[in-house]
């Protein structure tokens, strides 16, 4: 019998824009509180984003709005379920960074956590983005076409 498993865990924390493009992100251990990757985060892109106005978050952020206010002059907006709700319920705004994860999730070395230093996790995401954004813009092709997706010849 064991007891829980061996593998350690990461949370990765994405900044992205509403077409669900990154703008920042840090990964790190499972252990690190959302409030304090939040913290990280947002002072990585502070110098890059000036114009900033209103980042809508998970509730798991509601934490942090205060000091978000306060040190970077920004208000932070958290998106919460309602209260008594059942079932699926579409949250305005949440759905743009779920996508972007789904997104992640289609490329295999991103479907699980094979990477063992958390910057090669960060640079294979940018990696992973890159190819993304890249492909969307040939011509014909439709943007939620999955990238790893090899057409069969016809014999």
């Amino acid at each position: 019998m064991t007891r829980g498993k061996k593998i350690a865990g990461r949370k990765r924390h994405l900044l992205v824009d509403t077409l669900g493009l990154i703008w920042g992100l840090v990964v790190l251990p499972a252990d690190v509180q959302d409030r304090d990757g939040a913290k990280t985060l947002l002072q990585q892109v502070r110098e890059r984003l000036p114009r900033m106005q209103v980042i809508w978050a998970d509730g798991a952020y509601k934490a942090v709005a205060d000091w978000v206010q306060q040190t970077l002059g920004w208000v932070l907006t958290t998106i919460l379920r309602p209260l008594g709700a059942k079932g699926y319920v579409h949250l305005p705004k949440r759905w743009i960074v779920e996508r972007t994860f789904g997104w992640l999730g289609r490329y295999r070395r991103l479907s699980k956590d094979y990477e063992v230093n958390p910057r090669s996790s960060e640079a294979w995401i940018y990696l992973c983005m890159i190819h993304r954004m890249s492909r969307s813009m040939l011509p014909g092709r439709h943007r939620d076409e999955r990238p790893h997706r090899r057409r069969v010849r016809k014999r």
